[in-house]
């Protein structure tokens, strides 16, 4: 059952990675008629809601745009930042979402924030302690801890998911408010949000029924 359902959610993550793509190029072929680009858009967001402290930037990478809330700088990658398209705006207004939540210390932001270096910390050494306690013939001791530091991955994604999903509500509320978008482009805006927010969704169930599968493996173990 463990791997139909490993398989089951691998296949659903390819597919939401590949529906992002998808709606992110057919939405990046849709012109905006206020015709502002991506920059513009985050640049007219931040100065519409009171934050000055904030620079937008151009970043590399394919769809690496985040915003970074210890620099104070909204990341958009090449196609964000200059295209002139639906797509670019929504990736754009999300964006901006998460500078306005670290504006209004939205708790979920602050916490996630706080906890990064736990779980980065947790992430790289969780597995080599399973490994170890694995090779030294079952530590049940070192395996459990390397299970706890792999769920503090878990938790960061679980608190992730309400930051993305606040972030693109604001995102598409502005967007129509302030007319950067007219109706029908919001339309196509709020299918690409939909289709990033799923890959967090993905991502969460996936390290979920990892985590499950260690506890089952190791849980009912002791050390000899």
């Amino acid at each position: 059952m463990y791997w139909i359902l490993f398989v089951g959610i691998a296949l659903v993550s390819y597919l939401v990675q590949s529906n992002l793509k998808r709606k992110f190029e057919e939405y990046s072929k849709v012109p905006v008629a206020s015709g502002m680009t991506g920059a513009e858009v985050a640049q007219k967001m931040l100065r519409d809601n009171g934050i000055l402290d904030v620079k937008v930037q151009l970043h590399e990478g394919w769809l690496s745009d985040h915003y970074d809330p210890t620099t104070k700088t909204v990341n958009l990658s090449h196609d964000v930042f200059y295209l002139k398209s639906v797509a670019s705006a929504a990736v754009a207004a999300h964006e901006c979402g998460h500078a306005i939540q670290d504006a209004e210390s939205y708790a979920p932001l602050k916490i996630r924030g706080a906890i990064v270096p736990v779980v980065n910390f947790g992430a790289s050494i969780s597995w080599p302690l399973i490994l170890i306690g694995i090779i030294l013939g079952g530590s049940h001791t070192l395996i459990m801890l390397g299970v706890l530091l792999f769920s503090l991955t878990v938790i960061f994604q679980l608190v992730t998911l309400p930051v993305e999903f606040n972030a693109s509500s604001r995102a598409l509320k502005i967007l129509g408010n302030s007319h950067i978008l007219y109706d029908d482009e919001i339309s196509g805006a709020r299918k690409v949000l939909t289709a990033a927010a799923l890959t967090y969704v993905a991502a969460a169930a996936s390290s979920i029924l990892q985590l499950l599968r260690l506890l089952l493996l190791f849980g009912d173990r002791r050390d000899d």
